[in-house]
């Protein structure tokens, strides 16, 4: 079997795509695992920095390993690693209060990741951001009524509109990041 330069190049390529890629999912996850660390206690979700990594993790690494890097953090975290907010781990964290926003962090990269996708445009940046917040607080929000107080008045007070304008701060930061940021930043995900 004879192997060229060109074919060992592009096979050294592929790996370093990998592996670049691989580094970038960690990297976020590791990043969202820091915003659980900034914690502010409020019953029954606290206030935490994870949701501005979930909308950047989709818009850097597009939607697919957006969505895996958000996977992985709750793999996990449910595997008893104290990576959730509070140093919380384990599976009753993810039938807890907070588990539709955690599931919601999944939905929220990949559709952050798809938006974005189709302009980088500051416009659609905004949109997408926002549309990555709106869903982790839809979910967290129909959970928290299903589960916990079940009552629509005090689950959209208690787990959505209490966030409102710390989500606003963090979207601002999170489009501002992403706008000065990627440039510099390609996007590494897998040939469709």
């Amino acid at each position: 079997m004879k192997y060229s330069i060109e074919s060992i190049r592009a096979v050294d390529t592929d790996v370093a795509s990998e592996l670049d890629q691989i580094k970038s999912i960690l990297l976020f996850t590791a990043l969202t695992t820091i915003g659980a660390k900034v914690y502010i206690p409020h019953e029954p979700v606290p206030f935490t920095l994870q949701t501005l990594f979930v909308v950047l993790s989709g818009a850097f690494l597009g939607w697919r390993n957006g969505m895996i890097s958000m996977l992985l953090y709750l793999l996990i975290g449910a595997a008893g690693i104290p990576i959730f907010a509070g140093a919380g781990a384990g599976l009753p964290i993810l039938f807890g209060s907070t588990a539709g926003y955690l599931f919601g962090f999944v939905i929220s990269a990949l559709v952050v990741g798809v938006i974005i996708d189709y302009s980088p445009s500051l416009a659609w940046t905004v949109i997408s951001m926002f549309a990555g917040f709106l869903i982790i607080f839809t979910c967290g929000t129909v959970y928290l009524n299903a589960a916990v107080f079940h009552n629509w008045q005090v689950s959209v007070t208690q787990g959505f509109l209490i966030f409102s304008y710390w989500d606003l701060v963090k979207l601002v930061s999170a489009v501002a990041i992403y706008r000065t940021l990627s440039p510099r930043f390609k996007q590494i995900q897998p040939e469709e």
